[in-house]
C-alpha cells in the first residue's frame, strides 16, 4: 500500500490523499486550495496526479476545501464513482455550482485587467457546466453500510459529527501484495461532542493506518455554552454602541449553527429584537437541504422541532430575514440601525461578505465577528490579526471595527478531543499521518500522540508519498 498526500499537507486547505493498493488508485477528497490567489489558481488548475488513472473517489464531506475541485477532477478525465453520504451529495449539488459561479466571475474580473495590459485571457478552473457534469459521478452510501468499492477494498462511512453528512472513512483492505488485512481510517474533519444540530462523532474500534486532521492540534476550545454567552455579549455590546455585527460564516454548517443559536437567544430574550439577515443564496439553499435530512440531527434539535406554537423550525423565527436577491443584498449597504448580517464566504475571500466588510469595517461602532478557522493570507486572517489596513476589491480600507473571535462554535475537534478520539480505539494504529493542520498545530499534536500512545506519527509534506508495510 502506498499513500500520497496531494493536499492539506501542513496546511488546512485542499484535502487530497491518494491510496494505491491492489492495482487501484483510491482518492480521498478533492478539495480546493485556498491562499494567495496566484498560488491557489496554479495548484487548483493543475492536479498533481493523472485524473484518468484514479479508479474511485471517496468524499468525506461537502465543504469546498474537501469537495471543491471535483469538477476539475472529472473535467481532467476521471471516470470512476464519487462515493459519499446522501446529505453530502445533496449539498454538493448546490455548493459546486456556486463554486463554479465564483470561478467564472473571478476570471471575468481578472481578464478585464489582463486586457488592459495586453495579456491573453485565462480560463476558469471549471465552469458551471463542468460542475453539473461532475454530479453524474456521485453515488450515495448510508452510514454503517459496508460496500465493496474496489477489488479487496470495503468502504464503511461513520458519522464524523463535523457537519451535515460528514463522514469518517473506513477502508478494510485485503492487501494482495503484503498478503495481510489492513484497516485504513481517514477521520475527514472530525467534529466535537455536544455541538447543536448534528450528532456526536462516532468512535472507531480499531485502525492499522490512521490519516487524521489536526486543525486545532495545538489548542483547546472553550465549552460550547461559553460560545453562546460570548455571542450574546458581542451582540449586546454592538447594539449598545449603535453598531452592526458583520459575520463572515461558511454557508454550510456554520450559518445554520448560528441561526439556531440566535433563535434560542432571541426566544429567551437574551439579545435585543434587531433584524438578523442571512445574506447568502448558498446558505439559503443549504438550509433547505438541512431541512431534508433530519435523520442526521441530534436529540436536542429534534426535541426543538417537536415544539408547537410555530416554533418548530430551528432555522426560521420572527426577526430572521433571508436575502436571496442582489437588490435586497444591496439595500443592506444603507442600513444605519443595529443589525446582524451573516454572509459568505467564511474566510472573507469572495462573495457578498466583501461588500458588507467594505461598507462597515471603517466604523468603530461596528463589530466583525469571526466564528471559524481563517487560513493564512485570507482577508479573514488579516482581520483576526488586527492589520490596520485591509484591501477589499483592490481598494484600501482602515480596519477600525471591533474584531471578535469566538472559537467555541468550531466544528473541529480540539487538541484534547482529538487525543480522546484516538484513545477510544481498542486497537491503536501502527502508522498515523496528520493532515489538515498548519505546521505548528500538526507537529505539536504529533509529539503528544507519540507521548500518549507510543506509536509512529508522520506529518507529511505536500506531494510526499509513503510505502506502508505493517
Amino acid at each position: 500500500m502506498q499513500i500520497s498526500f496531494y493536499g492539506a499537507a501542513r496546511t488546512v486547505t485542499g484535502s487530497q490523499h491518494m491510496i494505491e493498493v491492489n492495482g487501484q488508485r483510491i482518492l480521498l477528497d478533492c478539495g480546493l486550495y485556498q491562499g494567495r490567489r496566484a498560488d491557489a489558481r496554479e495548484r487548483n488548475q493543475h492536479l498533481p496526479f493523472d485524473a484518468r488513472q484514479v479508479n474511485v473517489m471517496v468524499l468525506s464531506h461537502a465543504h469546498i476545501d474537501h469537495s471543491g475541485n471535483i469538477p476539475n477532477l472529472v473535467k481532467s478525465g476521471f471516470r470512476g464513482e464519487i462515493v459519499c453520504t446522501y446529505a453530502t451529495r445533496d449539498l454538493c449539488a448546490t455548493m459546486l455550482l456556486d463554486s463554479a459561479h465564483i470561478q467564472e466571475r473571478d476570471v471575468e474580473y481578472v481578464n478585464k485587467r489582463r486586457r488592459k495590459r495586453g495579456e491573453d485571457p485565462v480560463e476558469p478552473i471549471y465552469t458551471r457546466q463542468d460542475a453539473l457534469e461532475s454530479l453524474q459521478s456521485f453515488t450515495s452510501q448510508s452510514y454503517n453500510r459496508p460496500r465493496l468499492i474496489a477489488p479487496g477494498v470495503t468502504l464503511t462511512l461513520l458519522d464524523a459529527g463535523h457537519m451535515l453528512g460528514s463522514a469518517i472513512v473506513v477502508l478494510d483492505v485485503e492487501d494482495r501484495d503484503s498478503h495481510s488485512d489492513v484497516r485504513l481510517v481517514f477521520s475527514g474533519d472530525l467534529g466535537r461532542k455536544d455541538i447543536p444540530i448534528i450528532r456526536d462523532p462516532e468512535t472507531v474500534e480499531s485502525a492499522d493506518v490512521l490519516i487524521m486532521e489536526s486543525t486545532y492540534g495545538d489548542r483547546l476550545h472553550p465549552p460550547y455554552p461559553d460560545a453562546n454567552k460570548e455571542l450574546e455579549r458581542v451582540i449586546n455590546e454592538a447594539y449598545q454602541r449603535g453598531g452592526k455585527v458583520i459575520v463572515p460564516a461558511f454557508a454550510v454548517g456554520r450559518t445554520q449553527q448560528l441561526v439556531y443559536t440566535l433563535h434560542q437567544l432571541a426566544r429567551a430574550g437574551d439579545i435585543p429584537n434587531l433584524p438578523i439577515y442571512v445574506d447568502s443564496p448558498l446558505a439559503i439553499d443549504a438550509t433547505a437541504i438541512f431541512r431534508l435530512h433530519p435523520e442526521a440531527y441530534d436529540a436536542e434539535i429534534l426535541d426543538f422541532m417537536m415544539q408547537g406554537n410555530g416554533r418548530g423550525d430551528p432555522f426560521d423565527f420572527g426577526s430572521l430575514i433571508y436575502t436571496r436577491r442582489v437588490e435586497d443584498s444591496k439595500k443592506l449597504n444603507f442600513l444605519r440601525e443595529p443589525a446582524i448580517i451573516i454572509s459568505a464566504s467564511g474566510m472573507a475571500e469572495n462573495g457578498r461578505i466583501l461588500h458588507h466588510l467594505k461598507n462597515n469595517v471603517e466604523d468603530p461602532k461596528n463589530t466583525v465577528l469571526i466564528v471559524g478557522w481563517q487560513a493564512q493570507d485570507t482577508l479573514g486572517r488579516k482581520l483576526v490579526e488586527g492589520e490596520p489596513e485591509v484591501r477589499i476589491f483592490g481598494e484600501t480600507y482602515q480596519n477600525n471595527a471591533h474584531c471578535e473571535v469566538i472559537n467555541g462554535f468550531s466544528g473541529h475537534a480540539d487538541h484534547d478531543e482529538l487525543l480522546d478520539w484516538v484513545g477510544s480505539m481498542r486497537d491503536k494504529p501502527r502508522r498515523t499521518f496528520l493532515v489538515h493542520g498548519e505546521e505548528a498545530a500538526a507537529l505539536a499534536l504529533a509529539d503528544d500522540l507519540r507521548e500518549a500512545f507510543h506509536f509512529e506519527v508522520d506529518v507529511p509534506q505536500w506531494k510526499q508519498s509513503y510505502k506502508v508495510v505493517l
